[in-house]
């Protein structure tokens, strides 16, 4: 889907400040209320805007440690299988089928670095994971930077009247 100038400006906005109203979004942008609607819901949509849940910081409530785990899956087990197994472990906060040594990686959390062993004994204990390997965060640099990403596409496409 491309996204456009405007697409751009309106993103960045209610990323900026999440709470704002459609009417006032229309006010800062100078363009009509319904345009601001129609734009908003046609990027819902298509999925350009994933949700408007509130972003949780899991470290603001108890779990401070982050580590990313490369998992090496039975391989008996169907791919549904291992999903539904590891989707039951909260801890697990991203799961994705990768390429290379191992068959997924998992971004877990834990109340500290000892309490990761915890989480990876949940892991194994689901029977559908044979092997894995971790590394915990020390810390982040950059975090979810899709805005600028988007605002570069958009930079590159020209934008239609309206």
């Amino acid at each position: 889907m491309d996204v456009d100038p405007l697409d751009s400006r309106l993103v960045t906005l209610f990323c900026e400040r999440p709470k704002l109203s459609v009417l006032e979004a229309s006010r800062r942008l100078k363009v009509a209320r319904a345009t601001v609607q129609a734009r908003l819901d046609r990027l819902m949509s298509r999925g350009v805007i994933k949700s408007w849940a509130p972003m949780l910081n899991p470290s603001e409530f108890g779990y401070p440690v982050t580590a990313y785990c490369s998992l090496t899956v039975r391989q008996d087990s169907g791919h549904a299988v291992v999903v539904a197994a590891l989707a039951k472990i909260p801890e697990i906060l991203e799961l994705h089928t990768v390429s290379g040594d191992s068959d997924m990686l998992a971004r877990v959390v834990a109340r500290s670095n000892a309490d990761v062993q915890r989480v990876l004994d949940l892991i194994v204990a689901t029977q559908t994971v044979v092997r894995s390997s971790s590394v915990i965060v020390l810390q982040t640099h950059i975090e979810a930077q899709a805005l600028a990403l988007l605002q570069a596409t958009a930079a590159a496409t020209p934008s239609p009247a309206g």
